[in-house]
């Protein structure tokens, strides 16, 4: 049996970045880029995916938040300086922040639930999350697109199983990487 890690990215690839951007995106959005830059998926194909699976996520997120959101909000307790914080940017600046919550460390899954209580409306909050989402996942698969050039000169030299191997984890360990950079840059904003 032979095991083509390139056929199951081609055949699977679209999918899995829509299914895993629903849940947590950043690391699927770096790893579909690096697959677009290597040929096995189109860079657009991965940005709409990305893009619908970080929609659908925080709509889900964001109805919860309209239905739940002051009862789950409450039992965080240990955060409600968070949630009040978002609370008066959500008041201030909406837009902003329902464009930006993908941006902000912490807020990835609490942001749209707290949105949702906020009460925003609906069609507002759906507009401004595919344009967040537009914006998110052209900028994470442009970094993985990027990223996969600057290893590729080297990965091309080895072995070709080696390769798959060594692409995967690489692009795992860019994604942690940028994740980590990211989240400090965001604690110091935030601190």
């Amino acid at each position: 049996m032979h095991f083509d890690i390139n056929g199951l990215i081609t055949q699977y690839g679209y999918l899995a970045m829509l299914i895993g951007c629903i849940a947590e995106g950043e690391t699927f959005t770096l790893l579909g880029g690096v697959a677009a830059h290597e040929g096995l998926l189109n860079f657009g194909g991965v940005v709409l995916a990305a893009m619908a699976g970080g929609v659908i996520g925080d709509e889900l997120l964001y109805w919860i938040g309209r239905r739940y959101g002051t009862k789950i909000l409450r039992k965080l307790k240990k955060h409600q300086d968070k949630v009040v914080k978002a609370n008066r940017l959500i008041q201030r600046h909406p837009s902003l922040f329902v464009i930006g919550v993908r941006f902000m460390y912490g807020f990835r899954i609490i942001g749209p639930i707290i949105i949702g209580a906020s009460h925003l409306k609906p069609m507002k909050f759906f507009l401004l999350n595919i344009v967040g989402a537009a914006i998110w996942a052209t900028i994470f698969v442009a970094l993985g697109y990027f990223a996969g050039g600057m290893i590729a000169p080297w990965l091309h030299k080895l072995d070709q199983h080696l390769k798959h191997i060594l692409w995967l984890v690489a692009a795992v360990i860019f994604a942690f990487a940028l994740r980590w950079v990211i989240r400090r840059w965001n604690t110091r904003r935030a601190g």
